[in-house]
């Protein structure tokens, strides 16, 4: 039995990784960059739980988006288990991405 305390932050830093390898796929950048993810959780038994949302209520992969995400993140093997919950406040706005998504789409 591993008795080594959990790291809760670089399993943080792990899901992270893997959110950035998930594109919109209307938009050629990651779902993290674009500022979709809007918390991060990981509980003391290694359960993730992502707050994330899309860029339009009507986005045409509202239904298999957050699945995607959430099947990526329980190939996470330090992970026990990963949940993603799709929220809508606050609105998703283009302020939310990061400098270097703005970057990439000629934003700046």
């Amino acid at each position: 039995m591993d008795d080594k305390p959990l790291d809760r932050e670089a399993l943080k830093e792990r899901v992270v990784e893997v959110m950035q390898t998930i594109y919109d796929p209307e938009i050629p950048v990651n779902i993290y960059e674009l500022g979709m993810v809007y918390e991060i959780e990981v509980d003391e038994e290694a359960n993730a739980t992502v707050s994330m949302t899309l860029t339009s209520p009507a986005c045409p992969v509202a239904e298999s988006l957050p699945v995607e995400v959430e099947m990526k993140l329980n190939t996470i093997d330090e992970l026990k288990s990963a949940k993603v919950h799709l929220v809508w406040e606050p609105p998703w706005t283009p302020e939310r991405m990061s400098e270097a998504a703005k970057l990439q789409l000629g934003m700046m």
